[in-house]
């Protein structure tokens, strides 16, 4: 019989056994411990809803989109909207706790200290799960942007990776977020702080650019000017990390002829700008005198440089070293590399902000409620820039850290500014009040207009808005019984994933939303069926129809005389479905 002292000595030893195991496992990512979740945990017995507060919906404009505010802890809000908005938001932006160990990161309802030990493990398991949630939600062009500082960048970084791949990395921007000397630190004065950007898939992402140059820059002209206007000289050679041997090839200008690669084109005055022609053979290479370290190249192919001398897009000058150099026109409005059209020259955004810092934020909450209601909060300049990189201006904005409502506010602005319909989606919990009292009347403030600190009047900038809290349901067995229930709990959450709000027909049997010229129906009794048909004939629109079935029978055989005007699904299986996937 083994004694226990043996049996510990043994469970010792395959301990060890397993370290070593797991050290020669390791690979290069992130591993943390994860830690169990109260607010991941409860799913497993109650779903998710939410229930619209309709006291607080703000209506100015009904052909403008409707934004959305729920109040709820965001693993909640957002397991919701992965059955009302999967594949369809643009852009992302969240500002979550930094962890910094100052009261700014709570987890299972106590404040993460700096000194506790699995600090960083709670915020990853915290960050991993919202930001699998949120992956889901984006469209295949979307855009996600999460600010963060020192304390968890790195982290962040490789769980990002994780979950969004490496490959889809935009980059990290820096954000120098103080204005002033930034005293708190005690080594180097730390005034950045930084927004990590991934596609969903970056191979179909697009962001606007912006303008390149002054048209100071444009200065000369030539007989192009009324078709593509002034125009600047830009070297053709160019030196990179690619060298191509066949783009460094010599060009010649003789006597009588340009020869370019072996291939001769007549002379010309009209080749030369400012200077005159050569009296001797002159060989011209890429580099010039640096050629010889064989990094410089001919940016145009062979081909392409007899195109260019052709339509007179390329021409010589003399530098101030007496060498010749060839030089390719670029004009305000033609692209002679491109031979296009262009309105104008633009180029990527950089990856720093420094035109705006959190004394504006505080500013900017100053104003709309006379009072300091929050601690550096982020200007609504930085958000506007963020989302104005995406060019879709009836783009969907989630922030599930929504806080002060910032986000909301930057879309309500930038869709005045550009006569965008953007519509947001906010998600915040009610931590000290934040969204009653701050987020909420923050928003409708800037929606209907309000006095600032100075007591003058600022003119609303419009908008619709309708509120929800998050709800629960019983529901620890998938029986008849507690799907018969969810599914009765479930006529806010259709409504959000249709954007249709108006009840235009209700009774026992069915209800019907319309919003345009889209209807959705949800239908409770089957046996009605042939009713609601005949209900929605002289309708004219599409309709999205919810049966309640307790499978997944959709009934499309009894749908099969209106199939071109209806698309069918049963609840609640339909949501159950991305339930079972998000808690299993």
């Amino acid at each position: 019989m083994v004694s226990k002292d043996e049996e510990i000595e043994k469970l010792k030893s395959e301990i060890e056994r397993l370290k070593k195991e797991l050290k020669k496992r390791k690979k290069y990512g992130l591993v943390w411990e994860d830690k169990k979740e109260d607010v991941v945990e409860m799913c497993k017995k109650k779903l998710p809803i939410i229930k619209e507060v309709k006291s607080r919906e703000i209506i100015t404009d009904k052909n403008k989109p409707v934004n959305l505010l729920i109040e709820g802890d965001n693993y909640h809000s957002l397991s919701v909207l992965n059955y009302t908005h999967a594949g369809k938001i643009d852009v992302i932006y969240i500002d979550p706790p930094y962890n910094t160990g100052n009261n700014d990161f709570i987890f299972n309802d106590n404040y993460v200290a700096r000194e506790d030990a699995y600090r960083h493990s709670k915020w990853l398991s915290f960050m991993e799960k919202r930001l699998k949630l949120a992956k889901n939600l984006l469209k295949e062009d979307g855009v996600i942007f999460v600010s963060i500082d020192d304390n968890e960048l790195a982290q962040l970084k490789l769980l990002m990776d994780s979950i969004f791949g490496e490959n889809n990395f935009i980059s990290i921007i820096v954000w120098k977020s103080k204005s002033g000397g930034a005293a708190d630190s005690l080594f180097l004065a730390i005034d950045t702080e930084y927004i990590i950007a991934y596609a969903k898939n970056i191979k179909k992402l697009v962001f606007n650019k912006a303008p390149l140059e002054s048209k100071k820059e444009y200065k000369y002209k030539d007989s192009n000017f009324t078709s593509y206007g002034k125009f600047k000289l830009r070297r053709l050679d160019e030196t990179g990390i690619r060298y191509s041997k066949s783009l460094d090839f010599p060009i010649y200008i003789n006597k009588d002829s340009i020869e370019i690669n072996g291939e001769k084109i007549p002379i010309s005055e009209k080749y030369f700008f400012n200077c005159d022609i050569p009296q001797n053979r002159i060989t011209i290479l890429p580099g010039g005198k640096l050629n010889h370290l064989k990094k410089y190249t001919w940016r145009w192919s062979k081909e392409k440089i007899l195109k260019g001398f052709e339509k007179n897009y390329l021409v010589f000058i003399k530098n101030k070293n007496g060498e010749y150099r060839l030089m390719q026109k670029q004009y305000e409005f033609f692209d002679t590399s491109k031979e296009e059209t262009i309105s104008i020259r633009t180029t990527p955004y950089r990856n720093w902000i420094d035109f705006t810092n959190t004394t504006d934020g505080t500013i900017e909450l100053t104003n709309i409620f006379h009072k300091k209601v929050f601690n550096y909060p982020k200007p609504v300049k930085l958000i506007k820039f963020i989302i104005n990189l995406h060019p879709n201006k009836n783009a969907v904005v989630l922030d599930f850290f929504a806080g002060t409502g910032t986000t909301g506010h930057a879309v309500l602005e930038l869709n005045k500014e550009d006569g965008g319909n953007r519509q947001f989606i906010l998600c915040t919990n009610n931590e000290n009040n934040i969204c009653t009292d701050v987020c909420y009347p923050r928003i409708k403030k800037v929606i209907e207009g309000y006095k600032n600190s100075k007591e003058e009047w600022v003119e609303g900038l419009g908008g619709n808005l309708k509120y929800f809290k998050t709800d629960f349901v019983d529901y620890e067995e998938p029986t008849d019984k507690n799907k018969t229930k969810f599914a009765k709990h479930v006529t806010e959450m259709i409504c959000v994933k249709e954007g249709t709000y108006e009840k235009v027909m209700d009774n026992e049997k069915f209800v019907i939303f319309k919003n345009s010229n889209h209807y959705t129906a949800i239908i409770w009794d089957q046996t009605a069926i042939s009713e609601f048909k005949n209900a929605i004939k002289d309708m004219q629109g599409e309709f999205s129809v919810y049966i309640f079935s307790l499978t997944d029978d959709t009934f499309d055989e009894e749908f099969k005389d209106v199939k071109q005007k209806v698309t069918l699904s049963p609840i609640p299986e339909a949501i159950l479905k991305v339930y079972r996937r998000i808690f299993r």
